[in-house]
Formats: C-alpha cells, structure tokens, sequence
C-alpha cells in the first residue's frame, strides 16, 4: 500500500479522507437530521412545524440540528420580517438528494425494527447481559 504523508498534519491522505468522511456520515446519518430531512422532503417548513412533527426535540437540539444542516449546504434558512420573524427551512438540491437513501433506510427501519427488537431482548435476556 503507498502510503503519501501530509507534511502539515503527519496524517496519511488515506486516513485524512476517512476521517472526512467520518464527519460527513455523522452530520447525515444522526437521528435528528434524518427526521428533519424526511420532513423537508415534502416542502418548506417553519421552524415551530419542524418542532411540532420531530416530537421529542428540545428546542435547542432542533436550533444546533437546522443550523449544522445549514453550515453543511444542505438545508436553507430564510427569515421574513414579521412580528415574530417567520423562519422556514427548505432543503438546498444537496439536501433533496438525500432524501432517496433517507427513505431508504426509514424503510429498512420499519421492516426490520421487530426483527431487531426481538433480537436486543434476546441478547438482553442471556446470562451475563449477552
């Protein structure tokens, strides 16, 4: 294997694109931001109907999710001036094209999610935790 070192982080060009996609697949592949895109998959939303759908969000980890999506170039957020301030966030064509594997994988999810249980409670039920 030829193995080219960075001269500023001693890292491997190897090991520097792993660790990139490592942050890349966190960002995408965290729960939030798979319910916040499957709901912006069908249009703009205002960020109290984001609120509302996601269920159990804090308001804060709803605010760091849009905004990580936003910094990412995947999500846009528009204000319009108004007393409160209308906020909506819609998906940028980055984001759209990652609705087909988000859906995907809910429905692999929802397919799967009996098999999955009955096997954690099977683990969970051997001596010693498994």
């Amino acid at each position: 294997m030829n193995v080219r070192h960075k001269i500023d982080t001693g890292q491997s060009d190897e090991h520097a694109e792993c660790a990139a996609l490592a942050d890349i697949l966190s960002r995408i592949g965290d729960k939030w931001t798979i319910f916040v895109v499957g709901l912006l998959s069908t249009g703009p939303k205002r960020f109290s109907e984001l609120k509302r759908a996601v269920g159990p969000i804090s308001h804060r980890m709803l605010t760091i999710t849009v905004r990580a999506l936003e910094r990412d170039g995947l999500v846009t957020r528009t204000v319009t001036p108004s007393i409160p301030p209308r906020v909506d966030y819609e998906l940028t064509d980055v984001g759209k094209s990652l609705i087909v594997p988000v859906s995907q994988l809910s429905a692999w999810a929802t397919l799967h999610r009996e098999h999955i249980a009955r096997s954690r409670q099977e683990f969970d039920d051997r001596p010693n935790g498994g």
